[in-house]
């Protein structure tokens, strides 16, 4: 693989991948330049240049790419209840395509999400359509595909984490029992700096799955295990997962749109298709979710003031109420 120092643009540089992208390519030697709606979020760092960007802008696109070698694609619009953000998505993958062909940029990359074994939900169709929309340009992309990502910052992870941790019983819809192949965030982003140097004379996609595959209603289990929790299961197989996102609300510290939106693509298996990928870059996943999941209860940071002083209690009184219905099974 090529070890050559390239100039690289990153969208979506403040958000959970970006920001972990952002290190290892400055210590390989690589020219960062990063993009934010907001500089004002940007945090200054040696070897990285940051860019104001609207993607939906195609001047500001422009602009952003021109000198670049090979781009990490790394945004969707879907936080925050935004309306329309499938279509959004894909004018913004559109513009990015087009302006990357005018500006010679040699690569991009992208980082989308697993194909589901049955009818995708609106936030999975849209990563897949704009997966092909970027294949589809004249620039040759590859697209990488994740489930559930393993670290702190991942919207996937605070929602298992807080059904675990929140909950002084579980209830486990029926959708819990479906399957998919967690990854830790730092396997990610190995699979990201290692598409830099891959042969890639056109377009093509490849799954990321970690070492292992579980249910829902195991991965709860473990991170209960985790702190040490006694977590009562009850199942209930006639909740939806519509149902089950309005449910979450209360539960959850993530964005609900969000959250509604991940959760209504857990209706069936997300499974992949196979590991091509890891040995094309010659590394394998070793970070089971177990050990993923424990980084990442040991470096998430705490809440503060009244809403961390009020989480702390929330979850001291569950744990009281969890060993108290275990003592009575």
């Amino acid at each position: 693989m090529s070890l050559v120092p390239q100039r690289i643009l990153i969208t979506g540089a403040t958000g959970f991948i970006g920001r972990s992208l952002v290190a290892p390519l400055v210590a390989a030697g690589h020219s960062i330049r990063a993009t934010t709606r907001d500089l004002s979020r940007a945090s200054p760092q040696p070897g990285v240049a940051w860019v104001k960007a609207n993607l939906d802008v195609p001047q500001e696109v422009e602009a952003a790419l021109e000198g670049i070698d090979a781009a990490y694609y790394l945004v969707h619009g879907m936080g925050g209840g935004r309306h329309g953000f499938r279509e959004a998505d894909r004018q913004a993958a559109e513009i990015f395509a087009a302006a990357a062909d005018r500006a010679n940029v040699r690569r991009i990359i992208y980082l989308g999400g697993v194909a589901p074994a049955g009818e995708p939900s609106e936030h999975l169709a849209s990563r897949l359509e704009v997966g092909r929309v970027l294949r589809a340009g004249r620039v040759p992309t590859l697209e990488l595909r994740a489930s559930l990502i393993i670290g702190v910052g991942s919207a996937s992870w605070q929602i298992v984490r807080d059904l675990a941790l929140r909950l002084p019983a579980l209830v486990l819809p029926k959708w819990t029992e479906s399957r998919t192949s967690p990854i830790a965030l730092e396997d990610v982003i190995l699979a990201l700096v290692g598409g830099l140097g891959l042969e890639l004379p056109e377009g093509a996609w490849f799954d990321l799955p970690g070492p292992e595959v579980l249910n829902g209603r195991q991965m709860l289990l473990k991170i209960a295990a985790l702190r040490g929790r006694y977590v009562p299961a009850l199942r209930v197989p006639l909740l939806s997962p519509s149902l089950s996102s309005w449910w979450l609300k209360l539960v959850t510290r993530a964005d609900f749109s969000l959250a509604r939106e991940l959760v209504l693509g857990f209706s069936c298996d997300l499974l992949p298709v196979d590991d091509r990928y890891w040995g094309l870059i010659q590394h394998r996943p070793t970070h089971t979710f177990e050990a993923a999941a424990r980084r990442a209860l040991e470096t998430e940071p705490p809440l503060q003031g009244l809403r961390g002083v009020a989480g702390r209690i929330e979850e001291a009184l569950i744990q009281g109420i969890g060993e108290r219905l275990g003592r009575r099974r």
